[in-house]
């Protein structure tokens, strides 16, 4: 059996849709052959809620009068970049205070970052501005202060350079000290282990090759519609993978881009890593079509069929050694084994609210408020991992 998104949004605007989370699918196919799912469910959905530090808004704040052309540019003190047009700013979720002419922060007590402000606006709070000037014929202004909130600009949306890790890693330390990493506090010789995935309810492992998202596709992006905007960066689809063809580390990503205006701040949420910076929890939620028999094949996958990379942070190169690798299904269980010791497992990502996110929309789809976009041009499958190289200049000295 075969099914077109066209048809399936056609079922969608009827109100007959069949539409399953990801989580129900699984369920089910425990008493349901995969044809005999196909033929039941239209669409599949998935979520996750998670930090997503490469992530950003875009703020058109509107010409002053006098113009002021922006040079440096500071919301609630985190520095935004100002480089792209007169009255235009990104400012990126990792961005922290700005540091002090003594080289310390400006507020070394203040664990707080551009997700913070992102949130913040998109919680409709007014936030601080003060920027000043290149100043020109045509940009006379020298200096701005004033306050700014989503309704009193004109543009505010994400848009997030990379996003939805198809998977990731493990994180161990096998050192003699504390670490303080992207995916939190590592306790010493082994005394935790963190991972940033949900295993086999990832929405981008269920469909390994991408086979059913693209460019233009629309998705649930932090309580709004978004869409795939591009290919994620560090997009590495030719990692090692299983049988299955799910990777078994780090693999895919996406570019996603909103309306900032119209998301809900109960799923777009600053947060602080200790000795790390700052970042953005963000929930993303993607519909699987059921164009086939393959898709729901693709979908039957658990979490004891995927693995990750457990990785030793202790090592502080590009390439750290490695404990092998490990399934979701340990992981999940809230211990592993590693070399002979029983090690503590927490996950970074909320299984819970990722669940919340297929729900919610799951009840978009049946109440005919989303229906699927077709995809205007593939992501790439053959992008190459390349890491930067460290060159040093001769010296000119005989």
């Amino acid at each position: 059996m075969e099914r077109t998104i066209a048809e399936i949004n056609a079922k969608i605007r009827s109100g007959h849709a069949i539409v399953w989370t990801l989580a129900e699918l699984k369920e089910r196919l425990e008493s349901l052959t995969v044809a005999e799912a196909t033929q039941q469910v239209d669409v599949i959905t998935t979520g996750t809620f998670e930090p997503m530090e490469s992530s950003g808004a875009i703020i058109n704040l509107g010409p002053t009068d006098p113009p002021l052309k922006l040079r440096q540019c500071w919301l609630d003190g985190i520095p935004a970049y100002s480089g792209i047009g007169a009255v235009d700013l990104y400012l990126g979720a990792a961005q922290s205070v700005d540091l002090n002419p003594e080289g310390g922060e400006a507020d070394t007590l203040r664990e707080r970052g551009g997700g913070h402000v992102i949130a913040d606006l998109i919680a409709g709070k007014a936030i601080p501005l003060r920027a000043l000037g290149h100043v020109t014929d045509c940009y006379p202004r020298a200096s701005l202060e004033t306050m700014i909130s989503k309704d009193t600009i004109n543009q505010f949306y994400l848009y997030n350079p990379r996003n939805l890790y198809q998977n990731f890693i493990v994180g161990v330390n096998g050192g003699d000290r504390p670490l303080y990493t992207y995916l939190g506090p590592l306790q010493p010789q082994l005394g935790n282990a963190v991972y940033a995935s949900s295993g086999a309810l990832s929405p981008l492992l269920n469909d390994p090759y991408l086979r059913l998202v693209g460019i233009g596709t629309r998705i649930f992006l932090g309580g709004g519609i978004g869409y795939i905007a591009w290919e994620g960066t560090q997009h590495f689809p030719l990692q090692k993978r299983l049988a299955n063809d799910t990777p078994i580390g780090p693999a895919a990503t996406l570019a996603l881009i909103g309306d900032a205006k119209q998301m809900d701040p109960f799923w777009v949420r600053g947060c602080y890593f200790k000795n790390y910076g700052a970042s953005l929890m963000l929930g993303v939620g993607i519909p699987l079509p059921v164009l086939d028999e393959e898709v729901i094949a693709r979908c039957a996958i658990r979490d004891e069929d995927v693995v990750a990379p457990i990785i030793d942070f202790s090592i502080p190169r590009r390439v750290r050694p490695t404990f092998g690798v490990v399934n979701y299904a340990q992981l999940k269980s809230g211990t592993i084994k590693i070399d002979g010791k029983t090690v503590r497992t927490a996950p970074l990502t909320s299984l819970y609210f990722g669940q919340q996110i297929a729900e919610r929309l799951k009840e978009w789809i049946l109440k005919g408020e989303f229906t699927l976009a077709e995809a205007v041009a593939p992501l790439p499958g053959d992008r190459a991992f390349l890491p930067q190289q460290s060159w040093t200049t001769p010296s000119t000295r005989e």
